[in-house]
């Protein structure tokens, strides 16, 4: 992995993937005690980064591969971004999902086009297992959510607007606050930084007890989350970093930051109510760091990434019921 893998990957999502704004306001800095700015891949095709590294993913295949058709796992957001690619280029798509996936998610999925195979979880079935047979039946490609060195250049796409805009907006030294799961946005944003804004450093955000980046960080090697599901961010509930990831996290990354199911609620009534832009749990608990945890974060000026705003209904409700108070 390097920054030429992201440049090249800018230039194939030159056209197609939106280069979403970075957002200010003075509420939500007073709240932080510093400036907040607030980059929103919830504004992304399929409401969320990952169609970044789904489109550079697929794009980067060559003809007869492509042509195949790809497969991917995913609870949800990367399985939008790859069948969204998939269908944009005019090939099949196979997404393995978990049968307790927001109803919303895979009902998207499917309305992208893409064949919904789902597995339990929950009950211990692997997707490894289902996803090896489908691609030695089928003949397709799999394109991994986080490890995988085409879907992070993809993902370090944001890291190269983060760096443009902080810059337009006088910010060249802060902690740049990133939701994480398996690591891909927070490596490739990573290695964007560091070649384009090395004065802006990133710090992975994850929710309490599925914090295995933040533990890998302080254990030095790679650590794993027991728990698979069971919390509000579905989105980045992932088993341990990436073996692609994980170095580069290592390396690059500061102190990462576990937040609460109450706080990344919160923060999603803060994103609608002071943003006007809807966030889903998952990709708000960066913004929730910035919001309730300001002690843990140094400098007059923070960046955040709202990763994601797949919510449904009922989970949106609640977090505007929370008026923005963490319970």
């Amino acid at each position: 992995m390097n920054i030429d893998m992201i440049r090249a990957a800018a230039g194939r999502l030159d056209g197609h993937a939106r280069r979403t704004p970075m957002l200010t306001s003075p509420f939500l800095d007073e709240i932080a005690g510093r400036r907040v700015l607030v980059k929103p891949e919830c504004l992304q095709h399929t409401g969320s980064f990952k169609y970044r590294g789904g489109r550079n993913a697929v794009a980067a295949l060559d003809d007869a591969t492509r042509a195949r058709g790809v497969l991917a796992f995913s609870s949800g957001n990367h399985a939008q971004g790859v069948a969204l690619a998939a269908r944009e280029h005019g090939v099949p798509a196979v997404i393995i999902m978990p049968a307790d996936a927001p109803a919303l998610k895979i009902a998207n999925t499917r309305a992208l086009g893409a064949e919904v195979v789902l597995y339990d979880r929950a009950g211990g079935e692997s997707r490894e297992a289902v996803g090896d047979k489908l691609e030695s039946e089928r003949g397709l490609t799999l394109i991994r959510p986080y490890d995988e060195p085409q879907v992070i250049a993809g993902q370090g796409t944001t890291g190269l607007e983060i760096a443009a805009q902080a810059a337009e907006l006088g910010v060249t030294e802060a902690d740049v606050l990133v939701c994480c799961g398996g690591g891909g946005l927070t490596s490739g944003i990573a290695l964007a930084l560091e070649a384009e804004a090395p004065g802006l450093r990133v710090r992975p955000i994850e929710p309490e007890g599925f914090d295995d980046v933040i533990r890998s960080q302080t254990a030095g090697s790679i650590q794993t989350n027991t728990a698979v599901a069971g919390n509000v961010c579905d989105a980045i509930l992932t088993p341990a970093p990436g073996n692609h990831t994980w170095p580069i996290i290592q390396r690059l990354c500061g102190p990462g930051i576990a937040v609460t199911e109450g706080e990344a609620l919160a923060a999603v009534f803060h994103a609608a109510e002071r943003l006007k832009v809807t966030a889903e749990p998952g990709g708000a608990v960066a913004l929730a760091a910035a919001l309730f945890h300001a002690s843990d974060i140094d400098g007059d000026a923070v960046v955040v990434t709202i990763s994601g705003g797949n919510i449904d209904a009922a989970m949106l409700a609640r977090a505007l019921a929370t008026e923005g108070h963490p319970q």
